[in-house]
């Protein structure tokens, strides 16, 4: 007879705790498991998450946040290997989606929630992830990917370019903390809050890194690694009336140039979106495939 299922009750984040269970989960992430479950339990202000825990073999995080109550995520549900196919992640999800609504929500989504996520949606590796969610009706509705760069091989060289661009005035540099003021307001006005806090995060996060285009002290570009886990980079922007400066080249090589000495071997570039800029500029290739899922709840 099999053993019964756990009562899912809702628990405070542990991340520390929840470290062993992710690590076996999560087979393509376990090296990482510990920087995902603690960046996602110190999400930006104005998101609410409840954890919910099944014993020891399974747990699930739910979020939604104020600007958009009607739509909540699934930002992380792991079930141990050796307690699958027990029901557990049926009544994980089932509790994630009763969570939902009482949140308010009407829809649930597996769908990374920028800014502190941890996947753009469910990797296609997944398999047992993707079942679940499939027979428990959800809708793909999208698809994502994320780049890979081998930090060995890629040509991560800029003496040349940043010569150039000190030439007309423009000088890059490493972001420090007196600086974020500065940077948000800049991301906030340029881009959006999204964005302000992942500058924030990888100026802040042991490990990270924002490296930034200024001239005559305007804010020009940046670019950003380490905001949600040490190995992936992102997100990188450039104001309207800097483009065609070659500014985006030069700060993602020195972010992936960061993340080589810092001893990684490769990078990924997260949810990306111009891929031929990625493969041209840092040989980059497409790697990891994610689902984006939705239900009405």
């Amino acid at each position: 007879m099999a053993d019964p299922v756990p009562a899912v009750t809702a628990v405070e984040p542990d991340p520390a705790g929840f470290a062993p269970l992710a690590a076996r989960a999560l087979t393509y992430d376990g090296a990482e498991a510990a920087e995902i479950l603690t960046r996602l339990a110190t999400p930006p202000a104005g998101r609410h998450g409840v954890w919910l825990r099944a014993g020891d073999a399974g747990v699930v995080l739910v979020s939604r946040n104020d600007k958009d109550s009607a739509v909540a995520h699934v930002d992380l549900l792991a079930v141990d290997p050796g307690s699958r196919r027990r029901g557990i992640g049926t009544a994980l999800l089932r509790a994630a989606e009763q969570a939902a609504a009482g949140f308010g929500a009407r829809e649930l989504r597996f769908m990374g929630n920028p800014p502190c996520y941890a996947w753009p949606g469910i990797d296609v590796r997944y398999t047992p992830a993707i079942c679940l969610v499939e027979a428990a009706g959800y809708e793909r509705f999208r698809t994502a990917q994320n780049m890979i760069a081998d930090l060995t091989t890629a040509d991560l060289s800029t003496v040349d370019d940043e010569a150039r661009l000190a030439a007309q005035g423009v000088s890059i540099r490493k972001a420090t903390q007196d600086e974020l003021p500065a940077l948000r307001a800049w991301a906030e006005r340029v881009f959006n809050a999204t964005w302000a806090w992942e500058i924030e995060q990888s100026v802040l996060a042991p490990g990270a890194g924002c490296h930034v285009a200024w001239r005559d002290g305007a804010v020009l570009a940046f670019a950003g690694h380490g905001a949600n886990r040490p190995s992936w980079f992102g997100p990188m922007g450039t104001d309207p009336d800097a483009r065609n400066l070659g500014l985006g080249k030069v700060l993602l090589r020195r972010c992936l140039a960061a993340q080589r000495d810092a001893g990684l071997e490769s990078a990924q570039i997260g949810w990306v979106g111009p891929i031929p800029f990625y493969a041209r500029t840092v040989a980059a290739r497409i790697d990891r495939v994610f689902w984006l899922y939705r239900k009405e709840i």
